[in-house]
């Protein structure tokens, strides 16, 4: 064993021992219980960055301790390799985004490998090959079989620039979440999958997902967003046409005072034929931002329609706004205005001085319509002869009334819309429909997929290569001309099922071998970030929902345990020049030194000694250039002193401030633990193997092996059940101290040293695997650590035989002392009267009461 420890030439040499024999490959087993362990598949950018590294070290680490516990442990590796930012790439680098995509696979994948993460790169997929995203294809040609897919035209976010559409989340502050252009409110074609169809399946089975955060499921709950209302038809004053409106509260029906329809309902459409001023006004509301959040706050715009609407009970005549606050994607594109109750409808109707009725009292809160709507539920009032009723007493009797006379019905709707999956890019799984001369649409036969995307093209920047090439377009159909879908999926689509196909990635005759896919599935721990608990795990879910209804799976849900890593922190530097404008500076390049309290009190620039200003821990991001490179400091610090600082620096679901002297540290604890073993093999002592457990202890040797196995049960428990890593890494740092301390005088000290040793090595296999296997060599293993098991508990080695007592004189402590665990309080007070410094205070005195609190205090009153 070499006496300096060398992560560069150790760490290499221990990857391709594993690459040659394979040690990670993956195969069903049904003798052994599988574990499938998994985390978030990148996007082939270029090269990884700390959220990547954070991330797989996090799964790395599950699926190496779950393979230690005996399972069969599944965890690949693949590239979700669609998507926009190839093709901006592609033309800013004058190539094809096919060629930049599969380069930076190969990069990327290489940086993997040198963190020593323990994948079955057999079973490795890239969403952009064909042998991917024709079973993708295929599947959803059997989704438009079933009726789940269908065609219509829908009012998209639209960015100019990027030429695509946008969900409602790529929206920020009525621009393109990565062009910047303001988006536009634009109506096309759309295919769609029918995801409502799964609607209360999807919500209710989050009660199975007892793995999962809380703080997740609320956010699906909340986007499903089930709710039981009444479905209302108002009719149109001189017109034979009806306003379909949905509302939860139909208990406020006495207080609505006007209705608002979206820019591009029907009913404003026809409005603004012959009102020039309020088509111009629908025309300024397709810049209307659409996510929820900033319909709450934009200001409230509107315009009267002249139509007036009959209210169905009074009969009173309400005017009828084009409204910038209703979209026409959500509900009906209609609205029942309450203003006394609804913050939005207050909002407009102060700004257009429109009645304002209060129609339920709140039982609690605040009354005063002056100063905004009273949302809370209460007593109904103003409501005829609802008056007096409660809120849901209101809802029933004025929904029964509604259906009684054929106005209105109950329903249940829901937040959730259909998934629109169409985008108008070239760098994605063509849409496998066929459009015909007479404007139908049909699935592309089975016997021709995959439809190609043509991977060598020029990216000119305004027309996707899939418009522009007719040879690729054209083709026909049972005889007639037809043309290909131009149309891409949108990339969720490829990152809804690739935990299914990791499971078969090399089965060639379908989209899965069930056989396989039922052995491995449901994942058993998925890891990722919480930015995708809303959409991609939603369509995940759904994606699993569909693969069971056709025959391929046969679990409910894809995903038993999610864990989400919180983000990763960097110090940020910057210059300021004399327009205002600031040049930032990677913290890599800037020397800082630290007050006593650890905060910045002074930073210069490496490179001419001057000062930078500190900007303070944000986001690793380029914009900041404080993204720290993963392969940097893998050249500098080694795999697994990077792989330790990523588990030990913060809880797995915290933000993780990076930093430098951390990464020393984590690298200095690695030094110690490789001193120590290096002592403890040049010792020479033969007997380093026996048994402790059977060997007579003294009382030191005794206590050490009692926090040996302290220590292992913890880490076991955190590692497992809480997956608390820091906390485990923490109390193997506090074990190694105390074996620093240790001697080495004789044969049994020795042994338990060894025993110690092995168990350290064991419970850091998982974070730091290429220390731990050469290692586990050096102290006389014959076995890879890779095939060692976790390290048991010795239940009768935590069995303390002395306990400390505080010894206390008029309450008072007066001494510690050390009993057998089963001594009576007679014999407590034996030892405690023969300590020195607690017989200075009762010598002479008289006893006149004694209070023992077995296993922890002993107390004497005397005078």
């Amino acid at each position: 064993m070499q006496e300096q420890y060398n992560p560069a030439a150790l760490e290499s040499t221990i990857q391709q021992r594993w690459e040659q024999d394979k040690v990670f490959k993956a195969v069903e087993d049904a003798s052994k219980d599988k574990f499938y362990c998994l985390a978030m598949f990148p996007y082939p950018s270029g090269k990884l960055h700390m959220g990547h590294v954070r991330n797989y070290t996090l799964a790395d680490v599950v699926a190496r301790h779950q393979r230690m516990q005996g399972k069969n442990v599944l965890q690949p590796m693949g590239w979700d390799a669609f998507g926009l930012p190839a093709e901006n790439a592609a033309i800013q680098n004058k190539t094809a985004p096919a060629s930049w995509t599969y380069k930076n696979i190969d990069y990327m994948r290489e940086q993997l490998k040198s963190l020593g993460f323990g994948y079955d790169w057999s079973r490795e997929l890239a969403t952009c090959q064909p042998d991917y995203y024709r079973w993708e294809q295929w599947f959803f040609t059997k989704l438009y079989e079933k009726g789940l897919v269908y065609k219509k035209n829908a009012t998209v976010n639209w960015d100019p620039v990027d030429q695509t559409v946008l969900a409602n989340e790529q929206v920020i502050d009525g621009r393109g979440w990565r062009s910047g252009a303001r988006v536009e409110q634009k109506e096309i074609p759309q295919w769609f999958i029918k995801i409502t169809a799964y609607a209360d399946e999807l919500l209710q089975d989050l009660d199975q997902l007892e793995g999962w955060p809380e703080q997740v499921k609320t956010m699906q709950r909340n986007w499903i967003g089930r709710s039981e209302g009444v479905e209302i038809e108002y009719s149109l004053q001189q017109s034979d046409e009806k306003l379909r409106v949905y509302t939860t509260r139909p208990d406020t029906l006495y207080g609505v005072t006007y209705m608002a329809v979206a820019a591009q309902h029907p009913l404003a459409t026809q409005a603004a034929a012959n009102n020039p001023e309020l088509a111009e006004f629908i025309e300024s509301c397709k810049n209307t931002k659409t996510a929820e959040a900033d319909l709450a706050t934009i200001e409230k715009k509107g315009m009267d329609t002249g139509v007036r609407a009959i209210h169905p009970i009074t009969g009173d005549l309400l005017p009828v706004y084009v409204a910038n606050f209703v979209l026409m994607h959500y509900g009906s594109g209609a609205v029942m205005a309450v203003p006394g109750h609804d913050q939005r409808d207050w909002e407009f109707a102060t700004a257009y001085k429109l009645p304002i009725k209060q129609v339920v009292n709140a039982e609690t809160g605040n009354n005063d319509l002056s100063e905004g709507a009273i949302s809370e539920h209460g007593i109904v009032m103003n409501s005829g002869d609802y008056d007096g009723l409660t809120s849901a007493e209101a809802f029933e009797k004025i929904a029964n009334w509604l259906e009684q006379h054929n106005v209105g019905k109950r329903q249940v709707n829901y937040r959730l819309r259909d998934w629109g999956v169409s985008r108008q890019r070239y760098w994605g799984a063509p849409i496998p429909m066929l459009n015909l001369e007479n404007g139908e649409s049909v699935p592309v036969p089975e016997s021709e997929l995959p439809v190609r995307l043509p991977e060598d093209v020029i990216m000119d920047g305004n027309n996707s290569p899939l418009k522009t090439n007719p040879q690729w377009r054209k083709t026909t159909y049972e005889g007639q001309p037809a043309e290909h879908e131009t149309d891409t999926f949108d990339t969720f689509m490829e990152s809804s099922w690739y935990y299914a196909r990791y499971c078969s990635a090399n089965f060639n005759d379908g989209m899965l071998n069930p056989e396989q896919a039922n052995y491995w599935l449901p994942v058993d721990q998925y890891i990722g970030g919480i930015e995708h608990a809303i959409l991609h795990l939603l369509y995940a879910r759904f994606f699993h929902k569909l693969l069971r209804d056709t025959g391929l799976v046969n679990s409910d849900e894809p995903f038993k345990r999610l864990l989400c890593q919180g983000m990763v922190l960097a110090d940020s530097y910057y210059r300021e020049d004399d327009k205002g404008g600031r040049t930032w500076y990677s913290p890599l390049d800037v020397e800082v030194k630290r007050n006593e309290k650890g905060e910045i009190a002074s930073a210069i620039l490496k490179q001419d000694g001057k000062p930078v200003q500190a900007d303070g821990m944000t986001k690793m991001s380029k914009s900041k250039n404080n993204g720290i490179d993963p392969q940097v400091m893998v050249d500098l610090y080694g795999a697994d002193t990077v792989r330790l600082f990523m588990m030990f620096a913060a809880p797995p679901e915290a933000t993780l401030e990076w930093s430098d002297s951390g990464v020393e540290g984590a690298q200095r604890f690695l030094r110690r633990v490789w001193r120590l073993v290096y002592e403890l093999v040049n010792t020479g002592d033969g007997n380093a193997h026996q048994n402790t457990a059977t060997t007579p202890l003294n009382t030191d040797q005794q206590e050490l092996r009692r926090e040996l196995h302290k220590t292992i049960a913890k880490v076991s428990d955190d590692m497992g059940r809480r997956q608390n890593f820091n906390t485990a890494i923490a109390a193997i740092m506090e074990l190694l101290n105390r074996l620093q301390k240790a001697p080495l005088d004789s044969g049994t000290d020795i042994a338990l040293m060894q025993e110690a040793l092995d168990a350290v090595v064991l419970m850091l296999a998982p974070i730091t695997p290429h220390l731990s296997e050469a290692l586990w060599q050096a102290l006389g293993h014959d076995d890879d650590v890779i095939f060692a098991a976790w390290p048991e508990v010795d239940e009768s080695a935590m069995i303390a035989s002395e306990q400390l007592i505080v010894i206390q004189v008029n309450g008072k402590m007066r001494g510690k002392i050390n009993v057998p665990v089963d001594a009576t309080a007679e014999q407590v007070e034996a030892i405690a009267m023969a300590d020195e410094n607690v017989s200075k205070f009762t010598e002479g005195k008289t006893l006149r009461k004694k209070i023992y609190v077995p296993g922890k205090i002993f107390n004497m009153v005397v005078s």
